[in-house]
């Protein structure tokens, strides 16, 4: 499958923590409770914060899951929608467009976004009620092709291991500690990126600082949807 020719300057292993994890629990909770799906901002906070099914276990505050999904949604990855039943802000992902893989494919990124190093038996289980793989071979097909896409790769067995494990690569490409460096991930230069739209310039814009800008912009961002919610509540009551 080829990528679009906009795909731009984001590589996909420049996620942050907060943002691999919001984008890994909008994956799982797509599949595991569809009928809270789409997610507001409180759920995708309390799906990012779960003391079970993740590694590690996080204490994020509503500030940080909202600017990881603004900034997820930047890039493509996710967008704004509404909820069936009410007029709040919800989440959604769109992560099989971004990165052009299937719902087995994508089961196994969530897992890996939210649990981290994971072997092939231990996928297969909490992929269940996402995507149900038949036998371990249909995993290990999946993984390879996860791999060669540039978004997993495989880590070698260590001592007393009895299987390989795997990691996702959307937040970097380094070794795991204990790994051998084998790990089937393909060069930067061919790693697939992500969209990022780019800005077209303002008049006047040179020597504007930039940083001060996206600050600004994020600051009206969190302004708008704190009105929106405030309409909806209005409205709703």
């Amino acid at each position: 499958m080829g990528w679009p020719s906009n795909l731009g300057r984001m590589h996909i292993d420049a996620l942050t923590p907060a943002e691999q994890r919001v984008l890994g629990c909008l994956i799982e909770k797509r599949f595991t409770t569809p009928d809270q799906y789409p997610l507001s901002l409180n759920a995708l906070r309390l799906a990012c914060n779960q003391s079970t099914n993740r590694d590690p276990v996080v204490d994020y505050d509503e500030t940080t899951v909202r600017e990881a999904v603004q900034r997820l949604a930047r890039y493509g990855l996710t967008r704004l929608a509404s909820g069936h039943s009410s007029r709040a802000i919800k989440y959604r992902h769109l992560a099989e467009d971004a990165l052009g893989v299937d719902q087995q494919q994508l089961a196994l990124l969530a897992v890996l976004l939210v649990r981290g190093e994971q072997t092939p038996g231990e996928l297969k289980l909490r992929t269940e009620r996402m995507a149900p793989f038949a036998s371990l071979e249909l995993v290990d097909a999946a993984l390879a092709a996860l791999c060669e896409r540039g978004y997993a790769q495989r880590i070698e067995r260590r001592p007393g291991q009895k299987e390989d494990r795997f990691r996702q690569l959307l937040g970097g490409s380094e070794p795991a500690l204990g790994s051998s460096g084998d790990n089937n991930a393909p060069p930067d230069s061919v790693r697939p990126a992500l969209r990022q739209p780019e800005a077209a310039p303002l008049p006047g814009a040179a020597g504007i600082d930039r940083d001060a800008l996206e600050a600004r912009l994020a600051s009206l961002e969190e302004k708008v949807e704190r009105l929106a919610s405030a309409l909806a509540g209005f409205l709703d009551g």
